[in-house]
């Protein structure tokens, strides 16, 4: 019988598992919040991930579960867990992706380099991390935010009122994170693939772009990034895997200070964004990676095969008329561009798609993956 994998969630990271798994031979399933979803090739079940029975019943006829994204809450996998099922990543490592505050605050446990930060109750709290810190500072809602979204440059300790406000609302208590405005270069994103047995591989660090907070390039491996810097990011990366108990793929986001250290920005316990370039760059991409990880088989070669590739994001789309109707202007013009499409409705500042392009002069390759991913977008 073929290994089966369970995937919660039915976005584009679901999707692009699909095909390493047919390669693999692995019964890939997903269980997508509804129909029609990007993943909606492999999806066995519709349903709310937040209710434990659909995810228990999901779960039943899989050998493993692991997540499209991180927001399954704690009492689903808990319920998981105590029924026999195999989850990776598991909730213990889980919640560090899901709650920014507990991840600060094991990563300072850790030893990992990062921007100052405080948990704040409240405006008089904000106020005086900002006299402490030049006056500017970055504030984040602990849980849910990403692409951006739940992150907030403020001068002022009221700039975060409306927040502060809904917390007191969900009459729990909580608090914001604060962190210092950080003064870097560039940022950088390094992978790291982990099973449950113990053994890591890490992914060449590469250079990512964001523009509006989202994602819009990656360039792998990063300019300039041998040596120290390479061993730094990589050491950071493990030791984040393996103090979490991380299984399967991580990504540890990170910025590249004026002053040439490397602090850790994010994390994400899944495939992401960052390494959509291995599809067609690395000898193993990041999705069959995460299958192999997830099921405890061996770890295949992250190498790149090429000097270079770029990865460029396909955002919001055209404004009329389907990616699909693009194909055969940017395929003509651009043959060596591998051009990937989610299945999802264009719409300002979605991702819809992404571009990969290899070679070995990075201008070259830089310029095709743009001007490929050009042809879809208006």
């Amino acid at each position: 019988m073929a290994l089966r994998v369970g995937v919660v969630g039915g976005g584009q990271l679901a999707r692009m598992m699909i095909a390493p798994a047919v390669e693999l031979g692995v019964d890939l399933r997903v269980l997508a919040e509804e129909d029609g979803m990007a993943a909606s090739l492999a999806a066995t079940a519709v349903g709310d991930y937040r209710d434990a029975e659909t995810v228990l019943a999901f779960a039943r006829d899989v050998d493993v579960v692991t997540f499209d994204h991180e927001h399954v809450p704690q009492s689903v996998l808990a319920t998981l867990v105590d029924a026999g099922v195999a989850v990776h990543p598991g909730p213990h490592a889980l919640r560090f992706a899901q709650d920014k505050l507990v991840m600060r605050a094991r990563l300072q446990e850790l030893g990992m380099p990062q921007p100052d930060w405080a948990a704040v109750s409240d405006a008089e709290q904000l106020q005086a991390f900002l006299d402490d810190h030049g006056g500017r500072a970055v504030v984040k809602t602990p849980r849910g935010g990403y692409d951006g979204k739940g992150v907030r440059v403020v001068s002022a300790g009221t700039e975060a009122d409306d927040w502060f406000a809904t917390l007191a609302e969900d009459a729990r208590g909580g608090a914001l994170l604060v962190e210092e405005l950080v003064d870097f270069t560039r940022e950088l994103a390094q992978q790291v693939a982990r099973r449950p047995s113990g053994a890591v591989r890490a992914y060449p660090v590469v250079e990512t772009v964001q523009r509006g907070g989202v994602c819009a390039e990656v360039i792998a491996p990063a300019p300039h990034s041998g040596g120290r810097l390479e061993e730094v990011a990589a050491r950071i990366g493990i030791t984040i895997a393996e103090g979490l108990a991380v299984t399967g793929m991580l990504a540890v986001e990170l910025f590249e200070t004026t002053d040439e250290r490397l602090l850790v920005n994010e994390l994400a316990m899944r495939p992401h964004n960052s390494g959509h370039w291995s599809q067609d760059g690395a000898v193993t991409s990041q999705f069959e990676q995460h299958l192999r990880a997830v099921l405890d088989l061996p770890l295949g070669d992250p190498s790149p095969v090429s000097e270079w590739a770029v990865m460029v994001n396909v955002l919001g789309g055209p404004a009329n008329g389907s990616l699909d109707e693009r194909f055969d202007a940017a395929m003509t013009k651009h043959p060596g561009a591998k051009i990937h499409t989610y299945g999802k409705t264009p719409r300002p500042g979605r991702k819809v798609g992404h571009v990969n392009v290899v070679g070995d002069n990075l201008d070259d390759v830089a310029y095709e993956a743009r001007a490929a991913a050009s042809f879809f977008v208006d």
